[in-house]
């Protein structure tokens, strides 16, 4: 492992989610593929969420975007969400996936809220 990266090799890769991801998923389960994602786990979608940055990422160092709050997602099947998936639907590409800050038991046809969160690179350890 690297001791030392640069915040341009950082910023490239998280670049990706500020500027293809199409849509946020909100899911029952862990995804880890793009079908998982957007079909076998999926409870509710944000088409183009907005995602913010990179900058500086807090206690640790590295870089991180953020996915700005959420208060008009569409629900299409009850269950408890869990999860988020970004995506790139163009190219059937899982981007990033991980938990929510809290999971929350939803109703097919309601809308769904989130509060904004980051996802971000640590900085190398030695």
């Amino acid at each position: 492992m690297a001791d030392y990266l640069h915040n341009d090799v950082y910023d490239t890769g998280l670049s990706q989610l500020t500027s293809i991801v199409e849509n946020l998923y909100i899911c029952s389960s862990m995804p880890t593929t793009f079908t998982e994602a957007s079909v076998t786990f999926k409870l509710g979608t944000k088409a183009a969420p907005t995602i913010t940055g990179p900058t500086d990422r807090g206690a640790g160092g590295g870089r991180e975007v953020t996915v700005g709050a959420i208060s008009d997602g569409s629900i299409s099947a009850t269950g408890n969400a869990g999860y988020f998936a970004l995506t790139d639907d163009s190219l059937s590409k899982l981007l990033a996936a991980g938990d929510l800050a809290t999971a929350q038991d939803v109703t097919s046809g309601n809308p769904f809220t989130l509060t904004s969160f980051t996802i971000g690179i640590p900085a190398p350890t030695t």
